[in-house]
């Protein structure tokens, strides 16, 4: 499997895992900057949460960086913040598929995986939690 990433005309084969902080900051600020662009997730983000994104775009590189290299840079509860959003099932499959798409752009490899299990399995957990909880207060 090959990942290609093109900037401009000029397109770079990615042919590698993700490595470090620095490959990690890439994954997230391009995969954030797909978010932004989207028309279901990006509205929720600037419209609705109005997120600043340079505080939040430093918290996912904490987060990613303790999933992947044990850095102990992120201690957060990030459920709390989503419970309160009208986000749904598709929010999340969206999210995950701009997940999957931008890891497909950039890498390959262990890590790459490990990340998107935990990215699946995260998707998962909120979706499943949010449905209980909007279940329970009808």
């Amino acid at each position: 499997m090959h990942a290609c990433n093109t900037f401009g005309n000029e397109s770079i084969a990615m042919e590698r895992d993700i490595e470090n902080s620095d490959d990690v900051k890439l994954m997230v600020d391009s995969f954030y900057k797909k978010v932004n662009e989207d028309d279901l997730l990006g509205p929720i983000f600037n419209d609705l949460v109005k997120i600043h994104w340079e505080s939040h775009l430093l918290i996912m590189y904490g987060f990613w960086n303790n999933i992947l290299f044990s850095t102990g840079e992120y201690s957060g509860r990030p459920f709390q913040k989503h419970a309160p959003l009208p986000i749904n099932d598709l929010h999340f499959e969206r999210w995950l598929a701009l997940f999957n798409k931008n890891l497909d752009e950039l890498f390959v490899g262990e890590k790459t995986e490990l990340v998107r299990f935990r990215a699946k399995t995260i998707g998962a957990i909120f979706s499943g939690k949010l449905s209980q909880l909007r279940n329970y207060k009808q």
